[in-house]
This record gives C-alpha cells, sequence and structure tokens, in this order.
C-alpha cells in the first residue's frame, strides 16, 4: 500500500512528480505559462507593453481567461506592438469592441490606446520601458527570506508596485492600480514569487539573477 506525500500549501504535484505552485494546476496551457514565463525577467518592451495590457484587461477575471485569449488579443493588437496601437483611431476601437475573441470592455480597449500613447512617452524620457519599469525592482532586503503559500496570499500589492501604480497615473495610465501593478511584477520576473519547494522557482531566480539591469 503506497503513502501519499503530503504536499505543503500552496504547491501541488503533477503526473511526473514535479512541484508547482497550486494556482497553475488547472490545465497543461497553465503550467506551461508557470514554468517559462511567470517571474522570468523581460527586458523586451513589447512583452512588457502586453503584459500590463493585458493585466488591465484581467481586472475581475481570472489569469487564465486572459491567457486562453492572448493569441486572440495579440492579433485583434498588431502584436502590441506600442506604435501601432497609439495610432489605433475609433474604427479600431469599433472593431476592438465586436471582436469576440477578446474582452469586450470598451473602457479597457481604450485604455490600451492610451496607454500606448502614454508608453512612447515614457521610452522618449528613459530610453526604453524595460529601463523605467526595472527602476521599481525591490531590493533584495526587502523580499521574504522564506516565501511560503501563507506570505504569498498577503502579498496583492507591495510598496514598489504601489510607487509605480502612482507612478504610472500621474503619467497618465489608467488600469494600473497597485493590485494589477504589482501581478505584472510577477509575470514580468521584477520578483520572484514561486513559493519555496516549487521546482521552477531556482531557475526563475537564476534567471532574474543574470538579467542585465
Amino acid at each position: 500500500m503506497s503513502t501519499r506525500i503530503p504536499v505543503p500549501d500552496g504547491l501541488f504535484h503533477d503526473d511526473t512528480g514535479v512541484a508547482r505552485c497550486s494556482w497553475c494546476a488547472s490545465t497543461p496551457l497553465y503550467r506551461h505559462y508557470h514554468d517559462t514565463e511567470w517571474g522570468f525577467p523581460v527586458m523586451d518592451d513589447r512583452r512588457l507593453f502586453e503584459k500590463i495590457c493585458l493585466e488591465g484587461f484581467q481586472s475581475g477575471l481570472s489569469w487564465l481567461t486572459i491567457l486562453n485569449k492572448r493569441e486572440a488579443f495579440r492579433q485583434a493588437f498588431a502584436q502590441f506592438d506600442i506604435a501601432t496601437v497609439a495610432h489605433f483611431d475609433d474604427t479600431d476601437v469599433a472593431r476592438l469592441v465586436a471582436d469576440a475573441g477578446i474582452v469586450r470592455h470598451r473602457g479597457k480597449i481604450t485604455s490600451t490606446i492610451n496607454n500606448a500613447q502614454r508608453a512612447l512617452a515614457l521610452q522618449e524620457e528613459f530610453g526604453s520601458l524595460a529601463a523605467y519599469f526595472w527602476r521599481w525592482e525591490p531590493a533584495s532586503s526587502s523580499r521574504p527570506t522564506h516565501l511560503t503559500y501563507e506570505v504569498l496570499r498577503g502579498m496583492g500589492t507591495s510598496p514598489e508596485s504601489t510607487a509605480l501604480s502612482k507612478d504610472l497615473k500621474k503619467r497618465g495610465w489608467s488600469f494600473v492600480g497597485p493590485t494589477t501593478v504589482y501581478a505584472f511584477m510577477q509575470a514580468m520576473g521584477l520578483v520572484n514569487d514561486h513559493v519555496d519547494g516549487c521546482g521552477t522557482r531556482a531557475a526563475a531566480l537564476a534567471a532574474r539573477r543574470a538579467a542585465p539591469r
């Protein structure tokens, strides 16, 4: 008779025995995203812009809903090319509101166009979105030494995400509240929130250490 090995809170084991953060358990697509993207550092402006826009679309929804529609979002928003989206007009808004492949929320659609225009201004000022966003990376001394599920559950925002949200809003961005911004920071590797024991945590940490700042 086999003995079931207990799994710490916040983790699950798949059929291969690999431990992963429990939030990605529901589908293979979610697990692939967890293993290869979430928490790994991103320095590419297009990807940074895409993610902060999609986090805005996620507001009130699950990330899995957005992930399942991500390819449709990319097609609808010109692969999130910042300059192209910044020049979308009322015709594009009407097209997007009618697109069943994405989340058809007019306010979030117009916000994405507005944020593309604001992103161009950031690129002009800082040289790139990466140069701007990575200024808000938390100091390692401010992060918990042991990231348990209980600790992570209490980290829907952070001082850095609150400050970044405030600065973005001052610059005219929308749908960038502190919780949305913290989720963006988690996904883009500005923090490593894979819980202790997750099989991907060490790889994400190594990638963060190697990433240019």
